[in-house]
């Protein structure tokens, strides 16, 4: 039983090294087909991954999505419990309806201490003018003057008080707004449009202030990383044509354009080159696949598949028909692999 098993390992990894040698001699007869000024590395496709975590502690109401489930930006994916906000915020507004109550009290108040002041007024002018005809007291006179300034400084202490009351409807409204922001928080939303990776919290669980709940893939930057030598880097221009062959269907390629080439070399991680190649230093370059070609077919992009990205260091050499053959629409769709030039 034992050599049987053994025997079946064996045929696998023998099956598995001859799979390879096939793509590696796939790779090579195709690098010694290519002009001089069109380059390669082996990379795979990646994406990058975007956390989505809870501002605040809480209890996770409620999840919407599952791993593998394409998402939208703006999308709810989780929710939060907000019993203790939403009465929080109860309080808040019964605070703004006593507030605007008592500014109402204020201005009612100021319209009849301003009645008063009037009547203050033409009080001290009628006394004024008895006391020119000497029809009045100057006792009197100065009894009318009082009475007038009480006025003014009660009707200047009513619109202090409604200076007030309108700051603290200003700050009741403030606080609502911020306990409403907070509220939104506790709603979980995409930010991207991807698939869901990892869901690192169930329903019923309590997390902490910045506790991921969600992990997405964002699939709005799908892009393959290679290393190239300096003595290539330096001829390769930004935005420069590149082809994507992945493994499990190299006679297809993906159009994809250069947008990052490192201003610091490295060296070459050990999935990507021999040792021979690691030896040296290396520039990392970004091959991106475009986005509306992304969105196409978003619903079948995966990321860690590996493959070789073809970069054109001039623009005048004409790509290779080999590397000129799209993935056809029927193989995009249904998985068939049906040949068709597009």
């Amino acid at each position: 039983m034992f050599k049987r098993i053994l025997l079946i390992l064996l045929f696998i990894v023998a099956a598995f090294g001859v799979w390879y040698l096939w793509q590696e001699e796939i790779v090579r007869r195709s690098a010694d087909a290519l002009p001089e000024q069109i380059v390669y590395g082996n990379g795979r496709i990646e994406a990058d991954l975007v956390d989505v975590s809870a501002k605040y502690a809480g209890r996770v109401l409620q999840i919407n999505v599952h791993e593998g489930d394409l998402v939208e930006p703006g999308q709810v994916l989780a929710t939060l419990d907000t019993a203790e906000l939403e009465a929080t915020m109860a309080k808040a507004k019964a605070q703004l309806a006593e507030a605007i109550e008592s500014l109402s009290e204020t201005e009612a108040e100021i319209v009849r201490y301003e009645g008063e002041l009037r009547l203050a007024n033409q009080n001290l002018k009628r006394t004024e003018q008895l006391v020119r005809r000497n029809a009045a007291s100057q006792e009197e006179f100065d009894t009318r003057k009082t009475q007038r300034d009480s006025a003014e400084a009660i009707l200047k202490v009513a619109k202090a008080h409604k200076r007030t009351a309108e700051r603290a409807i200003e700050a009741v409204e403030a606080e609502i707004r911020r306990i409403q922001t907070q509220i939104d928080d506790f709603t979980l939303r995409s930010t991207v449009s991807g698939r869901v990776l990892y869901r690192l919290a169930e329903e019923g669980e309590v997390v902490a202030a910045g506790g991921k709940v969600l992990t997405l893939l964002d699939l709005s930057d799908v892009y393959m990383e290679i290393f190239l030598p300096s003595s290539l880097t330096t001829q390769l221009s930004i935005h420069a044509e590149a082809r994507i062959a992945l493994d499990f269907a190299p006679q297809y390629t993906i159009p994809a354009e250069v947008t990052f080439v490192s201003p610091e070399a490295q060296f070459t991680p050990k999935q990507v080159e021999t040792m021979k190649e690691r030896d040296k230093l290396m520039f990392r370059v970004k091959v991106q696949i475009p986005r509306e070609l992304v969105k196409k077919h978003i619903r079948r992009v995966k990321t860690g598949v590996r493959g070789v990205a073809y970069v054109r260091l001039d623009d005048s050499v004409e790509w290779p028909e080999s590397l000129n053959r799209r993935f056809p629409e029927a193989v995009l769709a249904d998985g068939n692999d049906e040949s068709d030039n597009q």
